[in-house]
């Protein structure tokens, strides 16, 4: 049995316990499921997404573990590309196998009952990239689809995205 974790709101907490992940994340086909990632040694990459979540407006963030039957079917691969199937077992050690492992994400196309989790705990609020990784030092995307209204400097990016002509 592999051991992964779901990043979810704390919000969350109480249904999480009764009735397990809903599948309502969907991947680049539009399959519903849950994104996840194994645990790994380091926690950095193992909660690497709660800093790119929490910019997305949700506040405290919790770790959900859970656990796979190792011959389980999912999808593995860096966001921005295509996803292959693999066993839970081969994507954990795939991931775990990455000279590079940020960006990477196991999608599970399934929701996860509630028998299956192993423990809710609470995550370090600063783990993790913005953006994307390797961020620091390349400036934001302008666009509306990157960069929200009413986020924080979300004015200024812009203004200077317009002064040089994009």
């Amino acid at each position: 049995m592999t051991l992964f974790t779901h990043l979810s709101s704390a919000d969350d907490i109480r249904s999480i316990r009764r009735a397990g992940i809903r599948a309502r994340s969907r991947d680049h086909e539009g399959t519903t499921g849950v994104f996840c990632l194994p645990i790994l040694p380091s926690y950095q990459l193992t909660h690497q997404w709660g800093r790119e979540l929490r910019r997305g407006g949700r506040c405290t963030m919790v770790a959900v573990d859970f656990r796979l039957p190792d011959d389980e079917p999912v999808l593995v691969g860096h966001y921005y590309y295509e996803h292959v199937e693999l066993t839970s077992a081969e994507a954990a050690a795939l991931i775990a196998g990455c000279e590079d492992a940020r960006g990477y994400e196991v999608f599970v196309p399934r929701a996860i009952d509630a028998k299956e989790i192993h423990r809710v705990r609470g995550v370090n609020r600063v783990t993790g990239w913005r953006y994307m990784p390797n961020a620091h030092g390349r400036s934001p995307c302008p666009c509306p689809g990157c960069l929200r209204r009413g986020e924080y400097g979300s004015a200024k990016i812009r203004r200077k995205a317009e002064s040089r002509g994009y």
